[in-house]
């Protein structure tokens, strides 16, 4: 079999490193529902800035923006979850 390469160009294209970047805040949301406590929020948080950050060098990029978009408006849809999230537990 082949060697696997460190890095590969789809780990390192912008478009793909934003829909990661989209997949890990998932998991976070996921988690941080299931464990509402407030550092898995602000670890929700923190990866949304990296995804938001990603989201910035993918519209740079310019290329898969279709995938792009889709994956910014699921992005909005885990911030406003975090933010209720966020809301409920400080009226604890």
């Amino acid at each position: 079999m082949a060697k696997h390469s460190d890095t590969s160009w789809k780990q390192d294209h912008p478009s793909t490193l934003f829909s990661n970047s989209v997949q890990k805040a998932e998991r976070l949301l996921k988690h941080a529902k299931s464990h509402p406590e407030e550092i898995a929020i602000e670890h929700a948080f923190d990866q949304l800035d990296h995804a938001e950050n990603a989201y910035m060098n993918a519209q740079q990029y310019g290329e898969h923006l279709d995938t792009v978009q889709q994956n910014k408006e699921y992005l909005e849809q885990i911030k406003q979850q975090l933010h209720d999230m966020k809301d409920n537990v400080k009226k604890q």
